[in-house]
């Protein structure tokens, strides 16, 4: 929401500063003046709305195209080239924020636990197949078809409920 906000009072400042010169503008062309309104009101969309940038590059043409044909009006070459170049490193901006919102792979669940690799903390006393461990902040019982010993290293390679299927880290590789 911040940056949107940001987004909006950038373009009110961009937009206000150009109305606000000093020199007496010249009639200018309705279609030039609707196209670079639609662009200013598709580059606020697109910090409003959750696309990769289709809004914003759509917003950007229509003010280059409405500043070309303005650009009979006489209006300042670098006013335009300014306008559209802060426009472009707005969406550009937005852009690179939302790419970096983009999902990642899963850090929990079974997805998270799988080839996690962890040591023994306890081998239960009747059966050295069976220990505990400590993972992600839980204690977990495991089974393992190799004899375990405290402090030894284990890749977790399944899960059956809250039993965890593990393998020494030296003897069988991820997916067993």
């Amino acid at each position: 929401m911040n940056s949107r906000c940001c987004a909006f009072a950038l373009l009110l400042l961009i937009s206000g500063s150009a109305l606000a010169a000093d020199t007496p503008l010249p009639p200018m062309s309705p279609a030039g003046l609707w196209l670079i309104t639609l662009g200013i009101v598709f580059l606020i969309a697109e910090a409003a709305l959750p696309n990769y940038g289709v809004v914003g590059l759509g917003g950007i043409i229509m003010f280059v195209i409405g500043s070309l044909i303005l650009s009979n009006a006489e209006l300042p070459v670098p006013m335009m080239i300014g306008l559209g170049l802060i426009s472009a490193l707005l969406l550009i901006g937005l852009l690179i924020r939302a790419l970096k919102t983009r999902p990642r792979h899963a850090v929990s669940g079974d997805a998270g636990l799988l080839g996690s690799v962890t040591a023994i903390t306890t081998v239960q006393p009747g059966d050295a197949r069976n220990g505990w461990v400590q993972l992600q902040g839980e204690r977990w019982q495991v089974l393992s078809a190799t004899p375990l010993h405290t402090g030894q290293s284990v890749r977790v390679v399944g899960r059956k409920g809250l039993l965890l299927q593990v393998a020494a880290t030296d003897a069988a590789p991820l997916g067993e």
